[in-house]
Protein backbone atom coordinates (compact mmCIF):
# COMPACT_ATOMS: atom_id res chain seq x y z
CA UNK A 1 0.00 0.00 0.00
CA UNK A 2 1.05 3.67 -0.32
CA UNK A 3 1.65 5.74 2.81
CA UNK A 4 3.70 8.44 4.37
CA UNK A 5 6.84 7.87 6.35
CA UNK A 6 6.34 6.21 9.72
CA UNK A 7 7.72 7.77 12.94
CA UNK A 8 10.32 5.01 13.17
CA UNK A 9 11.47 5.83 9.66
CA UNK A 10 11.86 9.51 10.36
CA UNK A 11 14.35 9.14 13.21
CA UNK A 12 17.50 8.44 11.13
CA UNK A 13 16.52 11.06 8.50
CA UNK A 14 14.80 14.15 9.90
CA UNK A 15 14.10 15.45 6.38
CA UNK A 16 11.59 12.62 5.85
CA UNK A 17 8.83 14.37 7.84
CA UNK A 18 7.41 17.87 7.73
CA UNK A 19 8.95 20.22 10.27
CA UNK A 20 9.74 23.88 10.70
CA UNK A 21 13.20 25.33 10.21
CA UNK A 22 15.31 25.10 13.37
CA UNK A 23 16.91 28.27 14.79
CA UNK A 24 20.34 26.88 14.02
CA UNK A 25 21.18 24.45 11.17
CA UNK A 26 22.35 21.02 12.15
CA UNK A 27 25.85 19.88 11.62
CA UNK A 28 26.58 19.12 7.96
CA UNK A 29 23.42 20.89 6.69
CA UNK A 30 23.91 23.84 4.33
CA UNK A 31 21.82 26.99 4.93
CA UNK A 32 19.06 27.55 2.46
CA UNK A 33 19.93 29.97 -0.31
CA UNK A 34 18.55 33.43 0.31
CA UNK A 35 17.79 32.85 4.02
CA UNK A 36 18.99 35.47 6.55
CA UNK A 37 21.72 34.19 8.89
CA UNK A 38 20.76 33.88 12.54
CA UNK A 39 22.82 33.98 15.69
CA UNK A 40 24.51 30.75 16.36
CA UNK A 41 24.02 29.12 19.72
CA UNK A 42 27.15 28.53 21.80
CA UNK A 43 28.75 25.24 20.81
CA UNK A 44 27.78 22.31 22.93
CA UNK A 45 29.61 19.14 23.58
CA UNK A 46 29.05 16.81 20.68
CA UNK A 47 26.87 13.86 21.47
CA UNK A 48 26.91 10.52 19.72
CA UNK A 49 24.38 10.46 16.88
CA UNK A 50 21.23 8.52 17.61
CA UNK A 51 21.49 6.68 14.30
CA UNK A 52 24.56 4.77 15.46
CA UNK A 53 22.93 3.49 18.65
CA UNK A 54 21.02 0.63 16.98
CA UNK A 55 24.18 -0.53 15.22
CA UNK A 56 26.17 -0.55 18.46
CA UNK A 57 23.42 -2.37 20.28
CA UNK A 58 23.19 -4.94 17.54
CA UNK A 59 26.90 -5.72 17.83
CA UNK A 60 26.63 -6.84 21.48
CA UNK A 61 25.02 -10.21 22.29
CA UNK A 62 21.62 -9.86 24.00
CA UNK A 63 21.42 -10.39 27.75
CA UNK A 64 19.65 -13.50 29.01
CA UNK A 65 15.98 -13.15 29.88
CA UNK A 66 16.49 -14.10 33.59
CA UNK A 67 19.68 -13.24 35.56
CA UNK A 68 21.48 -16.18 37.14
CA UNK A 69 20.26 -16.99 40.61
CA UNK A 70 22.44 -15.83 43.53
CA UNK A 71 23.28 -18.36 46.24
CA UNK A 72 21.24 -17.89 49.46
CA UNK A 73 22.88 -15.79 52.12
CA UNK A 74 24.21 -17.76 55.10
CA UNK A 75 22.31 -17.38 58.39
CA UNK A 76 25.17 -17.84 60.80
CA UNK A 77 27.01 -14.93 62.30
CA UNK A 78 30.18 -15.75 60.36
CA UNK A 79 28.53 -14.97 57.03
CA UNK A 80 30.30 -12.30 54.98
CA UNK A 81 28.73 -8.85 54.84
CA UNK A 82 27.57 -7.87 51.32
CA UNK A 83 29.15 -4.81 49.76
CA UNK A 84 27.37 -1.89 48.17
CA UNK A 85 27.56 -3.55 44.75
CA UNK A 86 25.69 -6.58 46.08
CA UNK A 87 28.73 -8.87 46.13
CA UNK A 88 29.92 -10.73 49.20
CA UNK A 89 32.97 -9.31 50.98
CA UNK A 90 35.87 -11.73 51.24
CA UNK A 91 36.98 -12.70 54.82
CA UNK A 92 40.07 -10.86 56.08
CA UNK A 93 43.23 -12.92 55.70
CA UNK A 94 45.16 -13.97 58.76
CA UNK A 95 48.02 -11.79 59.81
CA UNK A 96 51.16 -12.69 57.95
CA UNK A 97 49.42 -14.97 55.48
CA UNK A 98 49.53 -14.23 51.71
CA UNK A 99 46.48 -12.70 50.09
CA UNK A 100 44.24 -15.24 48.24
CA UNK A 101 44.27 -15.01 44.41
CA UNK A 102 41.43 -13.17 42.78
CA UNK A 103 38.81 -15.37 41.11
CA UNK A 104 38.48 -14.91 37.33
CA UNK A 105 35.16 -13.40 36.18
CA UNK A 106 32.58 -15.87 34.93
CA UNK A 107 32.24 -15.83 31.10
CA UNK A 108 29.10 -14.25 29.75
CA UNK A 109 26.66 -16.74 28.15
CA UNK A 110 26.69 -16.63 24.36
CA UNK A 111 23.32 -16.42 22.69
CA UNK A 112 23.23 -17.37 19.03
CA UNK A 113 21.14 -15.09 16.89
CA UNK A 114 18.67 -16.79 14.51
CA UNK A 115 19.57 -16.29 10.90
CA UNK A 116 16.99 -14.14 9.17
CA UNK A 117 16.65 -13.19 5.55
CA UNK A 118 16.66 -9.42 4.93
CA UNK A 119 13.53 -7.89 3.38
CA UNK A 120 13.48 -6.59 -0.17
CA UNK A 121 13.51 -2.87 -0.95
CA UNK A 122 10.32 -0.78 -0.85
CA UNK A 123 8.45 -0.14 -4.08
CA UNK A 124 7.37 3.03 -5.94
CA UNK A 125 9.34 5.53 -3.86
CA UNK A 126 8.19 9.07 -4.69
CA UNK A 127 8.58 12.63 -3.35
CA UNK A 128 5.36 14.56 -2.72
CA UNK A 129 4.19 17.77 -1.00
CA UNK A 130 7.45 19.67 -1.16
CA UNK A 131 7.36 22.94 0.86
CA UNK A 132 9.94 25.51 1.85
CA UNK A 133 11.42 23.52 4.70
CA UNK A 134 9.93 19.97 4.41
CA UNK A 135 8.82 17.29 2.01
CA UNK A 136 6.86 14.04 2.12
CA UNK A 137 8.00 10.62 0.87
CA UNK A 138 5.58 7.88 -0.20
CA UNK A 139 6.29 4.26 -1.04
CA UNK A 140 4.73 0.82 -1.14
CA UNK A 141 5.54 -2.12 1.10
CA UNK A 142 8.24 -4.50 -0.23
CA UNK A 143 7.35 -7.79 -1.86
CA UNK A 144 9.34 -9.81 0.70
CA UNK A 145 9.27 -8.80 4.40
CA UNK A 146 11.45 -11.59 5.78
CA UNK A 147 10.61 -14.17 8.40
CA UNK A 148 10.40 -11.69 11.33
CA UNK A 149 8.36 -9.05 9.49
CA UNK A 150 9.08 -5.32 9.27
CA UNK A 151 10.07 -3.18 12.27
CA UNK A 152 10.09 0.04 10.24
CA UNK A 153 11.93 1.86 7.47
CA UNK A 154 15.27 3.66 7.36
CA UNK A 155 15.15 6.86 5.28
CA UNK A 156 18.37 8.35 3.93
CA UNK A 157 18.90 11.74 2.37
CA UNK A 158 21.51 12.77 -0.17
CA UNK A 159 22.84 16.16 -1.12
CA UNK A 160 21.00 17.86 -3.97
CA UNK A 161 22.40 17.13 -7.43
CA UNK A 162 23.59 13.48 -7.04
CA UNK A 163 22.52 9.91 -7.80
CA UNK A 164 20.79 9.81 -11.21
CA UNK A 165 19.29 6.31 -11.33
CA UNK A 166 17.10 4.51 -13.89
CA UNK A 167 14.60 2.06 -12.36
CA UNK A 168 14.25 -0.38 -15.25
CA UNK A 169 11.22 -2.69 -14.66
CA UNK A 170 12.03 -6.36 -14.44
CA UNK A 171 10.00 -7.41 -17.50
CA UNK A 172 11.93 -4.89 -19.63
CA UNK A 173 15.33 -6.28 -18.69
CA UNK A 174 14.78 -9.03 -21.25
CA UNK A 175 13.73 -8.76 -24.88
CA UNK A 176 10.35 -7.01 -25.15
CA UNK A 177 8.35 -8.84 -27.87
CA UNK A 178 5.35 -7.36 -29.68
CA UNK A 179 3.43 -8.34 -32.82
CA UNK A 180 3.29 -6.24 -35.95
CA UNK A 181 0.49 -3.65 -35.65
CA UNK A 182 0.40 -3.71 -31.83
CA UNK A 183 1.04 -0.57 -29.80
CA UNK A 184 4.25 -0.22 -27.77
CA UNK A 185 3.64 1.77 -24.58
CA UNK A 186 6.50 1.57 -22.05
CA UNK A 187 7.05 3.67 -18.91
CA UNK A 188 10.50 3.66 -17.28
CA UNK A 189 10.84 5.47 -13.92
CA UNK A 190 14.03 7.22 -12.80
CA UNK A 191 15.21 9.40 -9.95
CA UNK A 192 17.55 12.33 -9.50
CA UNK A 193 17.58 15.93 -8.43
CA UNK A 194 17.68 18.52 -9.83
CA UNK A 195 15.56 17.62 -12.83
CA UNK A 196 17.69 15.09 -14.84
CA UNK A 197 18.34 15.46 -18.53
CA UNK A 198 16.77 12.47 -20.36
CA UNK A 199 17.74 11.37 -23.87
CA UNK A 200 16.90 8.39 -26.13
CA UNK A 201 18.90 6.99 -29.05
CA UNK A 202 19.05 3.93 -31.29
CA UNK A 203 22.39 2.80 -32.61
CA UNK A 204 23.90 6.10 -31.51
CA UNK A 205 21.37 8.09 -33.60
CA UNK A 206 18.38 10.16 -32.43
CA UNK A 207 14.95 8.54 -32.67
CA UNK A 208 12.55 9.07 -35.57
CA UNK A 209 9.97 11.42 -34.03
CA UNK A 210 7.48 10.63 -36.82
CA UNK A 211 7.15 7.07 -35.51
CA UNK A 212 8.24 7.19 -31.86
CA UNK A 213 6.78 9.54 -29.25
CA UNK A 214 8.73 10.28 -26.06
CA UNK A 215 7.14 12.01 -23.06
CA UNK A 216 9.27 12.74 -20.01
CA UNK A 217 8.12 13.88 -16.57
CA UNK A 218 10.04 14.57 -13.38
CA UNK A 219 9.90 10.90 -12.38
CA UNK A 220 9.58 8.78 -15.56
CA UNK A 221 9.87 8.67 -19.32
CA UNK A 222 7.29 7.11 -21.65
CA UNK A 223 8.24 5.37 -24.93
CA UNK A 224 5.25 5.06 -27.29
CA UNK A 225 4.72 3.63 -30.80
CA UNK A 226 1.14 3.60 -32.13
CA UNK A 227 1.55 0.68 -34.57
CA UNK A 228 4.76 -1.30 -34.35
CA UNK A 229 6.56 -2.44 -37.49
CA UNK A 230 9.41 -4.91 -37.88
CA UNK A 231 11.77 -2.00 -38.60
CA UNK A 232 11.12 -0.78 -35.04
CA UNK A 233 13.02 -3.79 -33.69
CA UNK A 234 16.40 -3.09 -32.12
CA UNK A 235 18.14 -1.82 -29.00
CA UNK A 236 17.23 1.63 -27.67
CA UNK A 237 19.57 3.43 -25.25
CA UNK A 238 18.14 5.57 -22.43
CA UNK A 239 20.48 8.06 -20.70
CA UNK A 240 19.75 10.14 -17.58
CA UNK A 241 22.29 12.93 -16.76
CA UNK A 242 22.75 15.32 -13.82
CA UNK A 243 25.75 17.66 -13.86
CA UNK A 244 28.07 15.24 -15.61
CA UNK A 245 26.85 12.14 -13.69
CA UNK A 246 24.75 9.74 -15.78
CA UNK A 247 23.02 6.38 -15.77
CA UNK A 248 22.22 4.29 -18.84
CA UNK A 249 19.79 1.48 -19.66
CA UNK A 250 19.06 -0.53 -22.81
CA UNK A 251 15.57 -1.43 -24.07
CA UNK A 252 15.59 -4.37 -26.53
CA UNK A 253 12.41 -4.48 -28.66
CA UNK A 254 11.56 -7.31 -31.07
CA UNK A 255 8.54 -6.87 -33.37
CA UNK A 256 7.43 -10.20 -34.85
CA UNK A 257 4.75 -11.64 -37.14
CA UNK A 258 3.74 -15.14 -38.37
CA UNK A 259 6.34 -16.81 -40.63
CA UNK A 260 6.02 -17.70 -44.27
CA UNK A 261 5.22 -21.26 -45.44
CA UNK A 262 7.95 -23.88 -45.90
CA UNK A 263 9.54 -24.23 -49.32
CA UNK A 264 10.16 -27.12 -51.73
CA UNK A 265 7.84 -29.67 -50.10
CA UNK A 266 8.38 -33.01 -51.84
CA UNK A 267 6.87 -36.47 -51.64
CA UNK A 268 10.11 -38.45 -51.56
CA UNK A 269 8.97 -42.08 -51.34
CA UNK A 270 5.93 -44.32 -50.86
CA UNK A 271 6.27 -47.90 -49.64
CA UNK A 272 3.83 -50.23 -47.95
CA UNK A 273 1.77 -48.12 -45.54
CA UNK A 274 4.43 -45.36 -45.27
CA UNK A 275 5.25 -42.01 -46.92
CA UNK A 276 8.45 -39.90 -46.68
CA UNK A 277 8.32 -36.06 -46.96
CA UNK A 278 11.05 -33.40 -47.21
CA UNK A 279 11.02 -29.57 -47.29
CA UNK A 280 13.20 -26.49 -46.63
CA UNK A 281 12.73 -23.64 -44.07
CA UNK A 282 10.58 -20.64 -45.05
CA UNK A 283 12.13 -17.64 -46.76
CA UNK A 284 10.68 -15.32 -44.07
CA UNK A 285 10.74 -16.47 -40.43
CA UNK A 286 8.64 -13.50 -39.24
CA UNK A 287 11.62 -11.98 -37.37
CA UNK A 288 11.49 -14.84 -34.83
CA UNK A 289 12.95 -18.30 -34.43
CA UNK A 290 11.07 -21.18 -36.11
CA UNK A 291 9.74 -23.40 -33.31
CA UNK A 292 8.75 -26.29 -35.60
CA UNK A 293 6.47 -27.49 -38.38
CA UNK A 294 2.94 -28.93 -38.44
CA UNK A 295 2.34 -31.77 -40.94
CA UNK A 296 -1.18 -32.68 -42.13
CA UNK A 297 -2.68 -35.32 -44.42
CA UNK A 298 -5.92 -35.45 -46.40
CA UNK A 299 -7.74 -38.50 -47.76
CA UNK A 300 -9.09 -38.02 -51.25
CA UNK A 301 -12.40 -39.65 -50.29
CA UNK A 302 -13.21 -37.27 -47.39
CA UNK A 303 -11.21 -34.19 -48.42
CA UNK A 304 -10.60 -33.25 -44.75
CA UNK A 305 -7.19 -32.35 -43.31
CA UNK A 306 -5.89 -34.12 -40.20
CA UNK A 307 -2.74 -33.27 -38.21
CA UNK A 308 -0.25 -36.12 -38.00
CA UNK A 309 2.76 -34.26 -36.53
CA UNK A 310 3.05 -31.10 -34.36
CA UNK A 311 6.17 -29.09 -33.61
CA UNK A 312 8.32 -31.26 -35.87
CA UNK A 313 11.79 -29.75 -35.42
CA UNK A 314 13.31 -31.36 -38.54
CA UNK A 315 12.71 -30.58 -42.22
CA UNK A 316 11.74 -34.18 -43.05
CA UNK A 317 9.41 -36.81 -41.65
CA UNK A 318 7.90 -40.25 -42.22
CA UNK A 319 4.13 -40.81 -41.99
CA UNK A 320 3.00 -44.37 -41.25
CA UNK A 321 -0.21 -46.38 -40.70
CA UNK A 322 -1.87 -45.28 -43.92
CA UNK A 323 -4.90 -47.23 -45.19
CA UNK A 324 -4.66 -49.57 -48.16
CA UNK A 325 -6.54 -48.35 -51.19
CA UNK A 326 -6.65 -44.65 -50.15
CA UNK A 327 -5.01 -41.72 -51.93
CA UNK A 328 -3.43 -39.02 -49.73
CA UNK A 329 -2.29 -35.38 -50.10
CA UNK A 330 0.08 -33.64 -47.68
CA UNK A 331 0.81 -30.07 -46.51
CA UNK A 332 3.16 -28.42 -43.96
CA UNK A 333 2.87 -25.19 -41.90
CA UNK A 334 5.70 -23.19 -40.29
CA UNK A 335 5.38 -22.06 -36.65
CA UNK A 336 7.11 -19.39 -34.56
CA UNK A 337 6.28 -17.49 -31.37
CA UNK A 338 3.29 -15.82 -33.12
CA UNK A 339 1.79 -19.15 -34.25
CA UNK A 340 1.35 -20.92 -37.59
CA UNK A 341 2.06 -19.44 -40.99
CA UNK A 342 -0.93 -17.96 -42.80
CA UNK A 343 -0.58 -20.50 -45.62
CA UNK A 344 0.91 -23.97 -46.02
CA UNK A 345 3.19 -25.68 -48.49
CA UNK A 346 1.31 -28.45 -50.37
CA UNK A 347 3.10 -31.43 -51.91
CA UNK A 348 2.74 -31.56 -55.67
CA UNK A 349 2.15 -35.32 -55.88
CA UNK A 350 -0.23 -37.69 -54.13
CA UNK A 351 0.42 -41.02 -52.45
CA UNK A 352 -1.73 -44.03 -53.42
CA UNK A 353 -1.44 -46.90 -50.96
CA UNK A 354 -1.71 -50.11 -52.96
CA UNK A 355 -2.12 -53.63 -51.69
CA UNK A 356 1.13 -55.50 -51.74
CA UNK A 357 1.01 -58.58 -53.95
CA UNK A 358 2.51 -61.66 -52.35
CA UNK A 359 2.84 -65.24 -53.64
CA UNK A 360 2.53 -68.03 -51.14
CA UNK A 361 5.25 -70.62 -51.35
CA UNK A 362 4.77 -73.58 -49.04
CA UNK A 363 7.74 -74.66 -47.07
CA UNK A 364 9.43 -77.75 -48.33
CA UNK A 365 9.51 -80.41 -45.62
CA UNK A 366 11.92 -83.30 -46.12
CA UNK A 367 10.37 -86.76 -46.21
CA UNK A 368 10.60 -88.62 -42.92
CA UNK A 369 9.95 -92.25 -42.06
CA UNK A 370 7.00 -92.12 -39.68
CA UNK A 371 6.69 -95.93 -39.27
CA UNK A 372 6.82 -96.95 -35.61
CA UNK A 373 5.87 -100.14 -33.74
CA UNK A 374 3.28 -99.87 -30.94
CA UNK A 375 4.47 -98.45 -27.64
CA UNK A 376 2.45 -97.75 -24.53
CA UNK A 377 3.13 -94.28 -23.12
CA UNK A 378 0.74 -94.72 -20.16
CA UNK A 379 0.25 -98.23 -18.66
CA UNK A 380 -2.82 -99.66 -16.95
CA UNK A 381 -3.09 -99.33 -13.16
CA UNK A 382 -4.64 -101.75 -10.65
CA UNK A 383 -8.11 -100.78 -9.51
CA UNK A 384 -10.62 -101.79 -6.86
CA UNK A 385 -14.35 -101.31 -7.31
CA UNK A 386 -17.63 -102.27 -5.68
CA UNK A 387 -20.13 -104.69 -7.12
CA UNK A 388 -22.79 -102.94 -9.16
CA UNK A 389 -20.73 -99.75 -9.82
CA UNK A 390 -19.36 -99.35 -13.36
CA UNK A 391 -15.62 -98.73 -13.67
CA UNK A 392 -13.11 -97.77 -16.40
CA UNK A 393 -9.60 -98.89 -17.29
CA UNK A 394 -7.32 -96.41 -19.15
CA UNK A 395 -3.96 -96.54 -20.98
CA UNK A 396 -2.19 -94.67 -23.84
CA UNK A 397 -0.41 -96.05 -26.88
CA UNK A 398 1.32 -94.70 -29.98
CA UNK A 399 2.51 -96.26 -33.23
CA UNK A 400 2.27 -95.87 -37.00
CA UNK A 401 0.33 -97.23 -38.73
CA UNK A 402 -2.29 -96.94 -36.01
CA UNK A 403 -2.19 -100.19 -34.04
CA UNK A 404 -5.17 -102.48 -33.47
CA UNK A 405 -6.28 -102.68 -29.82
CA UNK A 406 -7.26 -106.03 -28.27
CA UNK A 407 -8.57 -106.39 -24.66
CA UNK A 408 -8.15 -109.67 -22.73
CA UNK A 409 -9.40 -110.92 -19.36
CA UNK A 410 -7.33 -113.63 -17.72
CA UNK A 411 -5.62 -114.14 -21.13
CA UNK A 412 -9.01 -114.59 -22.82
CA UNK A 413 -9.92 -112.12 -25.56
CA UNK A 414 -12.96 -110.02 -24.85
CA UNK A 415 -15.19 -110.12 -27.91
CA UNK A 416 -18.63 -108.70 -28.53
CA UNK A 417 -20.00 -108.62 -25.01
CA UNK A 418 -22.50 -105.92 -23.93
CA UNK A 419 -20.91 -105.89 -20.50
CA UNK A 420 -17.73 -104.33 -21.95
CA UNK A 421 -17.35 -101.17 -24.06
CA UNK A 422 -13.89 -100.59 -25.62
CA UNK A 423 -12.91 -97.18 -27.17
CA UNK A 424 -9.77 -95.51 -28.59
CA UNK A 425 -9.39 -91.74 -29.20
CA UNK A 426 -6.11 -89.99 -30.12
CA UNK A 427 -4.14 -92.94 -28.74
CA UNK A 428 -6.08 -93.14 -25.46
CA UNK A 429 -7.56 -96.59 -24.92
CA UNK A 430 -10.42 -97.18 -22.47
CA UNK A 431 -12.44 -100.20 -21.35
CA UNK A 432 -15.72 -99.70 -19.49
CA UNK A 433 -16.95 -102.60 -17.30
CA UNK A 434 -20.65 -102.14 -16.65
CA UNK A 435 -21.98 -103.13 -13.17
CA UNK A 436 -19.24 -105.65 -12.39
CA UNK A 437 -19.82 -108.63 -10.13
CA UNK A 438 -17.36 -110.85 -8.24
CA UNK A 439 -16.87 -112.94 -11.40
CA UNK A 440 -15.59 -109.84 -13.30
CA UNK A 441 -12.51 -109.49 -11.14
CA UNK A 442 -9.15 -110.70 -12.48
CA UNK A 443 -6.22 -109.61 -14.69
CA UNK A 444 -7.05 -107.36 -17.69
CA UNK A 445 -4.62 -106.90 -20.59
CA UNK A 446 -4.52 -104.30 -23.39
CA UNK A 447 -2.58 -105.41 -26.49
CA UNK A 448 -1.63 -103.14 -29.42
CA UNK A 449 -0.64 -104.71 -32.76
CA UNK A 450 0.52 -103.19 -36.08
CA UNK A 451 2.68 -104.52 -38.96
CA UNK A 452 5.88 -103.50 -37.13
CA UNK A 453 5.16 -105.33 -33.90
CA UNK A 454 3.02 -105.45 -30.79
CA UNK A 455 3.01 -104.35 -27.17
CA UNK A 456 0.82 -105.00 -24.14
CA UNK A 457 0.13 -103.80 -20.58
CA UNK A 458 -2.06 -105.34 -17.87
CA UNK A 459 -3.58 -104.60 -14.45
CA UNK A 460 -5.61 -106.31 -11.77
CA UNK A 461 -9.26 -105.47 -10.96
CA UNK A 462 -10.76 -106.44 -7.57
CA UNK A 463 -14.55 -106.35 -7.06
CA UNK A 464 -15.66 -106.04 -3.47
CA UNK A 465 -19.01 -107.26 -2.19
CA UNK A 466 -20.58 -104.85 0.32
CA UNK A 467 -21.74 -106.42 3.62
Amino acid sequence: MTGKTSPAAKKPAPAAAKKKAAPAPKEGAAPKEGAAPKEEAPPKEEAAPKQEAPAAAAAEPPAPEHPPEQPPAPTDESAPIPTEAGAEAAPAPAEGSPAPPAEPPAPEPKVEKPKEEPPSCPLSLAVEEVSENSFTLTWKAPEQTGRAGLDGYVVEICKDGKLPKIRMPRHLRETYIRRVGDAVNIMIPFQGKPQPEVSWSKGGQPLDSSRINIRTTARDTIFYIRQAQRTDSGKYELTVRINGAEDKATLDIQVVEPPGPPQNLKLVDVWGFNVALEWTPPADNGNAEIKGYRVQKSDKKSGKWFTVLERCTRTSCTISDLIIGNTYSFRVFSENICGLSDSAAVASGVAHIEKTKTTYQPEKIPQRDMMEPPKFTQPLTDRTTTRGYSTHLFCSVRGFPQPKIIWLKNQMEIREDPKYIALIDQGVCSLEIRKPGPFDGGVYTCKAVNPLGEASVDCRLDVKVPK
